[in-house]
């Protein structure tokens, strides 16, 4: 169904993605490439020139593609990206769905200043630029596809009609994740991956880990430290925690697969697709209700879905499965049968088509 995809990242960078027509990929990487890659030469902490870089780049590509589109089609943007193609798009008698992966963006942009004013901290904001863009987009657009029911409720909570809003949960990649080892039955190890920050509540998961009692307890953390937490954690005991940092895409089946549980007790994502990951190497997941957890797995079932802003519920559940060995080792079985019975990501591209007949068929 694929006529095109144009990106901002290099042909190069897309090299792994199996199953696109290299000849449907076109690239404009001359904004996007050099903003991911500014860290290098140490200007990611410049964030007035960070923010204005981000606002010329979602423009550029933005106008780049409406320069593309010049008979009738569908087009699917990535929200903030997508006002002036998609007007373009339904100018030239076609549909325009703004695909957004979190939150409505004045959610996102309010639990974000509370989360940061609760630690001592400010949070700059969402760009008001991108906030008007977006709710120009979201009442622009023939449907709003996202991930999650969690999302959907933000949604409807700033006004937006439940009509136009498409729920398609994302999947997990079943032919690179799946269960490779075993636990250490001597051992209790918590996993976390993703960026260590606010937003994701890495401090919730460190507290409810630090009040486990346990003789042999692990805290294993893959990711990249954001700055506000290297702050908070100064003065934090860390004993039994281990930052590894940033490791191949290789080694993450492994240390799912050995970990006792996996946490992730987000204050808002769409829907967090390392829990997919975590679950298809039938590893027990402890989620926030704001990670999109209940549109991937079951309460009780394959792991357990929490409170945001909640360590001592966390700490509850962590108890539950480290006093009950055959309770971990049911969920773990649990879990990987609920991946594989989503069939891997074809129910997102069964979602996807569904919706896109149902456009073009009026319904």
């Amino acid at each position: 169904m694929l006529e095109r995809i144009y990106t901002g990242f290099p042909k190069f960078k897309l090299k792994d993605e199996q199953g696109i027509p290299k000849d449907k990929v076109k690239t404009f990487p001359w904004i996007h490439t050099p903003y991911m890659k500014r860290g290098l030469i140490g200007i990611q902490y410049w964030e007035w020139l960070s923010e204005e870089w981000e606002w010329i780049d979602k423009q550029v590509i933005d106008k780049y593609v409406a320069g593309k589109i010049n008979h009738p089609t569908i087009l699917i943007a990535l929200s903030g990206n997508g006002l002036h193609a998609g007007k373009k798009a339904k100018d030239n008698n076609g549909y325009f769905i703004c695909d957004r992966g979190s939150s409505h963006i004045r959610f996102q942009d309010q639990i974000l200043r509370e989360e940061y004013a609760r630690w001592g901290f400010t949070f700059r904001g969402v760009d008001p630029r991108v906030i008007e863009k977006e709710e120009i987009e979201y009442e622009q657009a023939d449907r709003i596809t996202i991930p999650s029911e969690f999302v959907k409720q933000t949604f409807i909570d700033q006004g937006v009609p439940e009509s136009k809003l498409s729920k398609i949960p994302y999947g997990a990649r079943l032919e690179r994740f799946y269960k490779v080892a075993e636990p250490d039955t001597d051992k209790f190890k918590v996993l976390w991956v993703g960026n260590v920050c606010l937003r994701k509540g890495f401090m919730y998961a460190l507290h409810a880990f630090q009040n486990l009692r346990h003789p042999n307890k692990e805290f294993v953390v893959i990711g990249t430290v954001e700055s506000e937490i290297k702050q908070l954690l100064i003065g934090q005991n860390l004993d039994k925690v281990f930052f590894l940092g940033l490791i191949p895409n290789a080694q993450l089946p492994r240390m799912y697969s050995t970990a006792s549980v996996f946490i992730i007790p987000s204050l808002e994502e769409g829907l967090a697709m390392v829990q997919g990951e975590a679950l298809a190497c039938g590893c027990p997941v402890i989620a926030s209700v704001n990670s999109g957890s209940e549109d991937l797995f079951k309460d009780g079932q394959e792991g357990f879905i929490v409170p945001i802003r909640n360590p001592a519920i966390m700490t509850d559940k962590l108890v539950q499965l480290a006093d009950d060995p055959a309770l971990r080792d049911r969920m773990s079985v649990a879990a990987i049968e609920c991946v594989k019975s989503m069939g891997g990501w074809d129910r997102y591209g069964e979602g996807f088509r569904e919706t896109l007949l149902a456009l073009v068929e009026g319904k």
